[in-house]
């Protein structure tokens, strides 16, 4: 994808995408907006954010209830998203259906929606500690699906905050530097594997605490190791993760170069190559839930 296609990302922006594996887009919608949903999501629950004596649980995990076709409520960030994954042609709109679960029944690329991940207060009794390889519960998102180097099933993972999420307030740990560790073992293992456990963390280095305003859409690298941090701040943080879904497989070996999506290129640079064909030597497959689809973050 050459610079020329990049109409909403700086090439900062997608040169931190490649170093690092994630960037953010600013106020991609309202507080207004997200107050909105908040205050129906509270309703749904029968919580009141100003009484944690309501907070039934430490993280809460909501279904949806009502949609938003991205590029209708945020064409700059329906923009954002086509331009990481290499275009909108490449993207797959059908609802992607999983195992029903308690907490996550179809994968909708292409949507928004208001089912929240509210953290309200996870360990809220224990000291806050900042991103580590010691950080319980990190992972790679997809249960459902067989893991290969150039998967489709999850061609972006989006985070996107609907509150304002502070320093030490149960932001997302993502370990920068797990993006070209992934790549090395999927292309290590063509026949594929399932993402947990991925015994990788101990090889990173590079910890963010992902933190923001309501509106703000943090992109992020599908081999992006992360997980869940404490909430001791008395503040509930309310995000959705929605990935996009690609119609095809990643491609390594594209004849025209400037057709790599940032994805794309972000593999081949942890893997130190221009280009790469790889073939998986196991079919694809979809994994059977025994649990609850949903990662805590």
């Amino acid at each position: 994808m050459g610079a020329s296609r990049f109409q909403v990302l700086s090439q900062a922006q997608v040169q931190q995408f490649l170093s690092q594996g994630y960037t953010v887009v600013e106020g991609c919608f309202t507080e207004d907006f997200a107050r909105l949903l908040r205050e129906q999501a509270c309703r749904r629950l029968g919580c009141d954010l100003e009484d944690p004596a309501t907070w039934k649980q430490e993280i809460a995990y909501l279904d949806h209830h009502t949609r938003f076709p991205v590029k209708d409520l945020s064409p700059r960030a329906w923009a954002a998203i086509c331009e990481v994954v290499g275009g909108e042609e490449r993207i797959e709109f059908s609802p992607t259906l999983i195992q029903p679960s308690p907490h996550f029944t179809s994968i909708e690329s292409g949507n928004w929606s208001d089912a929240f991940i509210i953290n309200f207060s996870y360990g809220a009794g224990r000291p806050w500690e900042p991103p580590s390889a010691n950080t319980k519960g990190w992972h790679k998102d997809g249960a459902f699906f067989r893991h290969f180097l150039d998967s489709p099933e999850q061609g972006l993972l989006t985070v996107v905050l609907w509150s304002e999420v502070r320093p030490q307030s149960g932001g997302t740990f993502i370990a920068c530097d797990s993006v070209k560790h992934v790549a090395r073992y999927l292309l290590e293992h063509p026949e594929g594997g399932s993402p947990d456990p991925f015994p990788l963390i101990g090889q990173c280095r590079d910890f963010v605490e992902l933190t923001g305003q309501p509106g703000d859409l943090v992109l992020l690298h599908p081999f992006m190791l992360h997980a869940s941090s404490l909430n001791p701040s008395g503040r509930p943080r309310f995000i959705t993760n929605p990935p996009i879904v690609l119609k095809e497989p990643l491609r390594f070996d594209r004849p025209d170069p400037t057709d790599f999506s940032l994805v794309e290129r972000a593999i081949l640079r942890g893997l130190g190559v221009e280009r790469l064909s790889f073939v998986p030597t196991a079919p694809r497959q979809r994994i059977p839930l025994s649990g609850p689809a949903a990662k805590k973050y």
